[in-house]
């Protein structure tokens, strides 16, 4: 593997924590965004997790600095044209995905490999949207992305062994086990176990079965899952839970992965969990 440098579009919590993870394993990182104040927040975000990590002595201030230094803000698609592997992570709209990725497999390399973070969509549909379908891949990681220790590599229709391999190689070098995705389909491996097991959570509230911390708390007793549900949906965003219903409803018409009406009304509302400082539960707004 010859990756020196890593071009990753979408500053948010995903994007940003895939260059934090880049950046500490030591690659460079080009971090983009439509704005480069997005890319700012994201950066001040790193350092402030960082420098937690120096306080618990997981890290020294030295390697934070250097991590830190390795990373190149950007709001110009033109600046991605060095990168060796390339990273899409906008929102879930296949649309502006699509936008974004013409834009910047006109920019890349020919050799270079495309890769999305989508969490449920078609990876042959977005390779379709660029010129070398055989050189894109999924690579799904998972939040907070320093953290969790899974990459699902998800193979189009036209995704050739080698754009496999590259993927593959990458993920475990940034100290990920990659999980192989020999089909395209929706929601992948993760969410389509996932995905429904949200839908259900809420009807039992719904249904005045039990409340949902009591949901959370069984399922973290009863199944030994690190967080119970609400929890999840709290931390990873009650809106992409909805888009991610929505999407595999649409995809497939299963009833399973219908979105609740209670999901859709917290939305409305406003309540998009951490990041908003109120979703299932009310928390301190997140920096």
């Amino acid at each position: 593997m010859n990756i020196k440098t890593i071009g990753i579009l979408g500053a948010g919590a995903m994007g940003g924590g895939i260059a934090q993870l880049a950046a500490q394993r030591g690659f460079k990182v080009i971090l983009g965004d439509v704005d480069v104040k997005f890319v700012d927040r994201a950066i001040a975000k790193m350092e402030k997790l960082m420098a937690r990590s120096v306080e618990k002595g997981k890290i020294t201030a030295e390697e934070k600095d250097a991590a830190l230094a390795r990373i190149t803000k950007t709001d110009k698609t033109e600046d991605f044209a060095s990168v060796d592997f390339f990273i899409e992570v906008v929102v879930e709209d296949f649309a502006v995905k699509t936008a974004a990725l013409k834009k910047i497999d006109e920019i890349l390399r020919p050799e270079v490999v495309m890769s999305s973070n989508t969490s449920s969509m078609s990876i042959t549909g977005l390779g379709a949207a660029t010129k070398r379908p055989e050189r894109f891949i999924g690579t799904h990681f998972f939040n907070p992305a320093p953290v969790m220790r899974l990459c699902e590599i998800i193979r189009g229709a036209a995704t050739s062994d080698e754009t496999y391999a590259v993927a593959a190689e990458l993920a475990a070098a940034l100290g990920k086990t990659p999980v192989e995705v020999k089909k395209d389909t929706p929601g992948f491996i993760v969410n389509r176990c996932m995905i429904p097991q949200f839908a259900e959570a809420i009807r039992l509230v719904d249904e005045g079965v039990a409340t949902p911390e009591d949901v959370d708390t069984a399922v973290k007793l009863g199944l030994n899952y690190p967080m119970g549900p609400f929890e999840l949906m709290d931390r990873t965003g009650i809106d992409i839970a909805l888009m991610t219903m929505d999407y595999l409803y649409t995809e497939t018409g299963r009833e399973l992965w219908k979105a609740p009406h209670a999901l859709k009304s917290m939305i409305r509302a406003g309540k998009l969990g951490d990041k908003t400082g109120a979703g299932w539960y009310a928390k301190e707004k997140k920096a």
